[in-house]
């Protein structure tokens, strides 16, 4: 089972504008093939600005388009463009019958290590630690580079991603919840997996395993047997396991008498 880190980062970015006037939208359908964008970032119209925003957002305006690489993705230009036609197709979607100016959107690729592959493919203008930008005709992307972000408080959320031993810790001792729900789940994640391919006391075998077994223990019977048939369950038992609670009366309805009768005249024949 693999970490969604797109989920999971737009889970944290949910929790992190909370009570503000941003909400996020995670995995938004811009297509009937359901080609995704990661995450959008949209100003509403009531509630407060956040207190301090982490460095790179800034910027934001009413809608902000995010793609985000975890750390075994390569950022590459094809991502960008990507995200660039993403834009185009929610653009047309949320104003289809006269389009919203473009200052209404900002566009963001997150990325947990530096791209260097999309270095070798266009040019990137440093702006400071961990903030680049990238200009794709007449729009400037900012890319994001969660591993160089400064290790000061207002970047927690993006040490938890920084996919750095050290800088995570920071970042899960210094983000600041407000949904106890989503911080127990990434909490969770985050103490099982230990930072996808950084640091991993066991194997991925061994969490896995241990991740299912405590799903296993939330569900009820019912939801645990969903999907088996009745065969792949009883071959997990004994046959006296089987009738386990079952009298006499019950078993033998499930036989027809000449089925009986012939076991019967068969315990006869093997006894004498």
């Amino acid at each position: 089972m693999k970490l969604n880190w797109h989920r999971l980062l737009g889970l944290t970015l949910t929790d992190y504008f909370t009570d503000t006037c941003y909400e996020v939208e995670m995995e938004v359908d811009l297509s009937l093939q359901q080609q995704f964008l990661d995450i959008v970032i949209i100003k509403q119209t009531e509630g407060k600005l956040p207190k301090e925003l982490p460095d790179g957002f800034e910027n934001l305006s009413v809608y902000n388009l995010l793609t985000y690489k975890s750390l075994n993705e390569p950022l590459e230009s094809w991502a960008m463009i990507e995200l660039l036609s993403h834009f185009v197709n929610y653009r047309k979607q949320i104003s289809p019958d006269k389009l919203l100016p473009l200052e209404n959107f900002r566009l963001y690729a997150v990325s947990t290590r530096y791209p260097h592959k999309l270095m070798s493919e266009t040019t990137l203008q440093k702006q400071q630690d961990g903030l680049y930008l990238s200009q794709w005709g007449a729009f400037t992307i900012r890319v994001l580079v969660l591993s160089e972000m400064p290790l000061e408080k207002q970047n927690a959320l993006w040490q938890l991603f920084s996919g750095n031993k050290e800088k995570v810790f920071f970042g899960k001792e210094y983000f600041a919840w407000h949904k106890a729900k989503v911080s127990s789940i990434v909490d969770q994640l985050f103490e099982r997996y230990q930072v996808e391919g950084i640091f991993m006391p066991y194997t991925m075998a061994d969490y896995e395993r241990e991740l299912a077994q405590e799903v296993l223990k939330s569900l009820t019977p019912k939801e645990r047997l969903q999907g088996l048939k009745p065969e792949e369950i009883f071959r997990q038992f004994k046959p006296e396991e089987r009738l386990q609670g079952l009298n006499p009366e019950e078993i033998f309805q499930q036989f027809t008498p000449e089925e009986i009768e012939a076991y019967l005249e068969k315990l006869k024949k093997t006894s004498h």
